[in-house]
């Protein structure tokens, strides 16, 4: 209500160019309209989160700048409306209205979205995923959320168009360790064959932050990975010795070669979480074999040979070393193609 902020039952109806609601006395809607939206100039949010709890609303802001809070039954229907006025609002425009239809099951994840930077935004205190305590199987959570609260949280923040993307970067979180799945639900999803439904978009499957997924507040330095580098197919992984660039000493890490697009990731295999240390783009880069004969240039410390070295197109140099000619072998002619 505008007057008095309380929520009452209406019985919509959509024309080309406005939304009338009416009263409801009986089970049935009154004969005359109790009022009408207008669509020309209109904006629309969905998901709508400003009221905590109220998951499934509808914000129309009028080009008068009245506000309309609209809440549906279910989240189905809600996007239901959603789509039907936003193609309402862009009526005059036919080819918007055919790109929201084409959106609304589409898959197109902005490329410049780093995980880290959505997991920084889900801990903010004020704008921020809901934490809540719930009950599953008898069992009392702390500080969960539902796999449908994320996915409107992720399209509300923008991070995605529609709830298919959404569902697929919530699985991304899942796959890096970011948040994970708690109660029977979430946690039987995962043993899905299927990679779309391993991720619940419902109110009563249950996740929660990683603990190991935490942003670290007193890092100086946080590697940045976009969602599109590492949701290349795996080609090759295993463990490698790698030099540092900084004190020039050698650590064991576990590398992963991903095709499409190519990158080289590498993981400290001494940490719980599932996440790189360090990466790098193999477009344009040179990988070669050094022969043991030599300490090259650049080398120091305990060597203990089948070095082979990777270039990037920026000129930084990474010197690894293989446990075997053979892996060395393997190695580069799994990355040559890539380059």
């Amino acid at each position: 209500g505008h007057i008095v902020r309380n929520w009452k039952v209406r019985w919509f109806v959509l024309l080309q160019d406005k939304l009338l609601y009416y009263k409801i006395e009986g089970g049935k809607k009154e004969p005359s309209p109790k009022g009408r939206i207008l669509l020309d100039g209109c904006t629309i949010t969905c998901p709508c989160l400003e009221y905590e709890n109220r998951p499934l609303l509808i914000k129309l802001k009028t080009k008068t700048n009245t506000d309309y809070f609209l809440e549906c039954c279910s989240r189905e229907e809600r996007d239901s409306w959603a789509l039907d006025i936003t193609g309402a609002i862009h009526a005059g425009h036919p080819v918007q209205v055919q790109e929201l239809h084409r959106m609304k099951n589409s898959f197109k994840l902005l490329d410049n979205i780093s995980l880290y930077d959505i997991v920084e935004r889900m801990y903010d205190s004020s704008t921020g995923i809901k934490l809540t305590r719930n009950l599953d199987q008898g069992n009392r959570y702390k500080e969960t959320f539902t796999g449908s609260a994320l996915v409107d949280w992720l399209i509300s923040n923008s991070f995605a168009v529609s709830r298919f993307e959404a569902v697929t970067l919530a699985s991304m979180l899942m796959d890096e360790n970011f948040i994970r799945p708690v109660g029977v639900r979430s946690t039987e999803a995962t043993r899905s064959s299927d990679p779309s439904e391993k991720f619940l978009d419902d109110s009563t499957a249950l996740y929660m932050f990683a603990e190991n997924g935490k942003k670290n507040t007193s890092s100086k330095e946080e590697v940045q990975f976009n969602i599109s580098e590492l949701s290349g197919t795996i080609v090759k992984q295993g463990f490698l010795v790698k030099q540092g660039h900084k004190r020039k000493n050698w650590k064991v890490r576990r590398f992963v070669l991903r095709a499409d697009p190519a990158f080289l990731h590498y993981y400290d295999p001494t940490k719980e979480e599932n996440k790189p240390v360090g990466g790098f783009s193999l477009r344009g880069c040179l990988v070669s074999a050094l022969e043991d004969n030599g300490v090259p240039a650049g080398v120091k410390g305990n060597v203990q040979g089948n070095l082979f070295k990777i270039i990037t197109k920026n000129d930084i140099h990474y010197y690894i070393q293989a446990s075997s000619k053979a892996e060395r072998v393997q190695w580069i002619e799994a990355i040559k193609p890539l380059t």
